[in-house]
């Protein structure tokens, strides 16, 4: 709690500091990376077209409903505040702000957007001939069986799971503060992986399959998270570097990211895990055996 409180109070008093020690007057520093806006502003405003041209038409087919419009902008808005307002550039200087960030990418944005089921909407957005364009290309048949491979539970739990662990690799993680490529390429295996094991989890898989890899999910990266708040020395020594700054030691740093790991991320993937199964056992329970998808929104 010393640690937490410490942290509460740096934010909201402390000096920040910029990109290599640099003092800076105020944390309220926006990232404006035009490789990560620039993509987040182009699927906010195809969602906007296609939901308005799904409304138009909604007299003769069906719109988008309220509810997976809602859903949808509050994982796009997640996203968004997680790659472009100032807690990315926290994230940059505290290593317990940047584990946040990536739980908001994977465990928060992610399952929202793909609860939404947007794929339909998006294209909608599109010109009329790149929307059948790509309609066709979806329909081909090395594309169906590399989707349903990549989708299969198994696959996409490892696939995540992986992303995961070796980004959290010291080295490599450090490596993503010194190089802006490596740090995109660092979210963009985040974001996607995620996207995919979500999908899995929520539109593919059968409730209990889905539910027992999202145990497995919170088994593995609850003990990452173990492993960063328990480790007796400082592991991740750039990401560190500036905490003291904050009012933090480098390893009080590093043991309250890997206790956000471990505790509230665990939660997450584990609270998920326990509403499939709750839910897999009630339709078991009404002879819907074969109900193990979630009803699109």
């Amino acid at each position: 709690m010393p640690t937490v409180a410490a942290l509460v109070l740096s934010l909201l008093a402390g000096p920040a500091a910029a990109h290599e020690a640099e003092p800076h007057a105020s944390v309220l520093v926006w990232s404006f990376d035009p490789w990560v806006v620039t993509p987040i502003a182009i699927v906010g405003l195809l969602y906007a077209i296609g939901s308005f041209r799904l409304w138009m038409r909604s007299r003769t087919s069906h719109g988008v409903t309220g509810r997976s419009a809602l859903i949808w902008w509050a994982g796009w808005l997640v996203l968004a505040a997680a790659l472009v307002s100032p807690l990315h550039f926290l994230g940059e200087h505290l290593f317990a702000v940047h584990m946040i960030e990536h739980e908001l990418v994977m465990a928060v944005s992610a399952p929202l957007l793909v609860l939404s089921r947007p794929v339909g909407v998006l294209l909608w957005g599109l010109p009329r001939k790149i929307r059948r364009l790509i309609r066709r290309g979806m329909k081909e048949k090395f594309v169906q069986i590399a989707w349903g491979w990549l989708t299969r539970a198994t696959v996409a739990t490892l696939l995540h799971g992986a992303a995961i662990w070796v980004w959290h690799a010291p080295l490599l993680f450090d490596a993503t503060l010194t190089d802006i490529t490596v740090h995109r390429m660092q979210h963009l295996s985040f974001f996607m992986t995620a996207l995919l094991f979500w999908w899995s989890m929520l539109w593919r898989s059968d409730r209990g399959a889905a539910a027992w890899h999202l145990f497995l999910t919170m088994l593995h990266t609850s003990a990452l998270g173990a492993l960063v708040a328990l480790a007796p020395r400082v592991v991740y020594p750039v990401q560190t570097q500036t905490a003291p700054d904050w009012g933090l030691t480098q390893l009080e740093d590093q043991q309250l990211a890997g206790m956000l790991m471990w505790v509230p991320g665990g939660i997450i993937y584990g609270g998920a895990a326990l509403a499939l199964l709750a839910l897999w056992i009630a339709k078991s329970s009404r002879g819907e055996l074969h109900a193990g998808r979630f009803h699109s929104p």
